[in-house]
Parts: C-alpha cells; sequence; structure tokens
C-alpha cells in the first residue's frame, strides 16, 4: 500500500461460489469500496490439488494476469489455501470472513462472528453475527411482512406444528401483505405446509437472484426462525423490525446464546416476548458491521503501509 494514495486498492476476491460465503465476501467489500478507491477482482477457488501444488510452488497461477493485491478476501473451506498461496506468491495481506479451519495465525486479518467464540488475538476482529451484502432500501414499504423459514441443524430440532401454529398466529394478528420464503434446510414436509398456508409462498430454489435481500431491505417486519442466523442478520442489516420463531433447540448452544443477546439488547423479539405483548420495533440504526470492519481493515493496512 506504498502508493496508496495515489492509486486504487488492489483488491482480490476469492470465492467457493457458496451463496452465503459470497453475500459475506461482498457485503465486506461493499463497504470497502464506499470508504476508499477500490480495483476489484473476483476470483473463483482452485481445486484444492492445484491450490496445494501453488502454495508449495509460490505461484498463485490462477491469478497470473492481475495485478498484485493490497488485500486478498476468502470465505469458506476452499479459500483458505489458496488465501494463504496467493500472499505467498504476490504480497499483501490476507483476509478471512469466519473461522478458518487452520490455525489463525495463517492470515493477516480473521473477522470471526463473536458466537464462534474467538481468541483474543491481534489479527482478530469480532464482528457481531456474519457479514452480509443486505442494505436499506430507499423506500421502505411498512404494510409488508417476510417470514423466513430454515430448518433443523446441529443446534435445533424442528417441530412442524408448533412453526405453523405461530404462523397462523402472526399473520392473523399483523395484518400485512405476507411473504414466506424458506430455505435449502427447510424439510420437505414444511415446505408443502408453507404452500397451503395462505400468504405468498416462494420457495427458495425460485427465488431470482437478488430477490429476498431486495424483499428484507423493502419489509417493514421480518419473522425467521431462531435457526437462521444468516437470515437474521441480514434483516438486521436492512433495518427491519425482527422477530423470532420459536424453534426447539438441542441445548445451549452458541447460536442459541446469540441470538439470546440480540433480544436482550432489543435488536430482535422472540415469539413468546411478542405474545405477551412486547411490540417489534425496527432497531435505531440498521446494522452496518460490514462498514464497521471496512473501517478497522483500512485503518491496520494503512499503519502497516
Amino acid at each position: 500500500m506504498d502508493e496508496s494514495a495515489s492509486r486504487p486498492l488492489i483488491l482480490w476476491s476469492i470465492s467457493d461460489g457458496r451463496a452465503g460465503h459470497v453475500a459475506q465476501s461482498r457485503g465486506l467489500i461493499q463497504a470497502l469500496a464506499e470508504l476508499a478507491d477500490c480495483s476489484i477482482h473476483e476470483i473463483d477457488a482452485p481445486p484444492a490439488a492445484q491450490a496445494f501444488a501453488g502454495l508449495f510452488a509460490g505461484r498463485a497461477r490462477f491469478a497470473d494476469d492481475l495485478p498484485d493485491p493490497d488485500l486478498i478476501i476468502g470465505a469458506g473451506h476452499r479459500t483458505h489455501l489458496p488465501l494463504i498461496g496467493a500472499r505467498r506468491a504476490r504480497g499483501g495481506r490476507s483476509l478471512v470472513l469466519m473461522r478458518p479451519s487452520l490455525p489463525l495465525a495463517l492470515f493477516d486479518f480473521c473477522l470471526i462472528p463473536s458466537h464462534d467464540a474467538p481468541p483474543p488475538a491481534a489479527n482478530v476482529i469480532v464482528t457481531r453475527g456474519p457479514l452480509n451484502d443486505v442494505r436499506p432500501a430507499a423506500v421502505r414499504e411498512p404494510g409488508t411482512g417476510l417470514i423466513l423459514i430454515g430448518g433443523p441443524s446441529r443446534h435445533y430440532r424442528w417441530d412442524l406444528d408448533s412453526l405453523l401454529q405461530q404462523i397462523r398466529t402472526i399473520t392473523a394478528r399483523q395484518e400485512l401483505r405476507w411473504q414466506i420464503c424458506d430455505s435449502p434446510r427447510t424439510p420437505a414436509a414444511t415446505r408443502r405446509a408453507l404452500a397451503g398456508l395462505g400468504p405468498d409462498y416462494r420457495p427458495f430454489d425460485r427465488c431470482p437472484p437478488g430477490w429476498l435481500g431486495g424483499q428484507m431491505a423493502r419489509a417493514g417486519t421480518v419473522w425467521i426462525s431462531r435457526d437462521s442466523m444468516s437470515m437474521i442478520f441480514e434483516s438486521l442489516s436492512a433495518g427491519a423490525a425482527v422477530g423470532l420463531l420459536d424453534v426447539p433447540s438441542r441445548g445451549e448452544s452458541r447460536l442459541g446464546r446469540a441470538t439470546d443477546s440480540l433480544a436482550a439488547d432489543g435488536l430482535a423479539v422472540p415469539y413468546p416476548d411478542w405474545l405477551a405483548g412486547r411490540p417489534l420495533a425496527p432497531p435505531p440504526a440498521p446494522l452496518r458491521e460490514g462498514r464497521r470492519c471496512a473501517a478497522l481493515v483500512l485503518d491496520r493496512l494503512r499503519q502497516r503501509s
């Protein structure tokens, strides 16, 4: 970054193609581009064997035609070796999103959600939830509501009857134009039941790219099943009033503690609290973790230069 005052910041973004990982990288890159002049180069992660060979050969053949980077960004296990290899071959700083499967000391920056309990370290930036590329719309539609459904996981079980009863109660008491969207984890039986509830139902695999983020950005109210951490933080980034649908827990977990923390801070309302009379309200300001983290990264890059 010695010439950072006279040329754009060169960003390489190495992607494994997974939608959630792409959204995290884009969220940070969008924020970096809002704060600094950036030249952005998106790269598909090479196969593991190629990445491993390149690491030891000191070559990054997948980026031979690109200018040397100032910052190399990746999210997801498949990006870890290419990140390390690209930094070794071409310089710059490496930045990994989420807790990597390799030792943290191998990366210059590690942006890790607090619910993953990252250790204190000079290269660790703790985030509140995963980053994302959702932004509030210029015009919000307060008469619209979204219901977003996840599915069972290692942290949560599934109770279809309870979920359907919660949705019926919400849609009966909140007279909004409701849309329901599921996710890849949603069981087939739940998808069939959602299709018969009445509100406009959009299966995730029939939503065009960017549709869900656009709906979050415009909706006044979003209810999300507690298991869906990414969608919860995307909705908070959109500035929506967020409610948490009850899902049976498999026991105390880091994700459960994270959603409890959001409720304690007034950023989301659990379904039982709403039933007891606690109203849903938008956060005082949309969650802007991407911008906060981008500012920290830029400041550290400037210090190191």
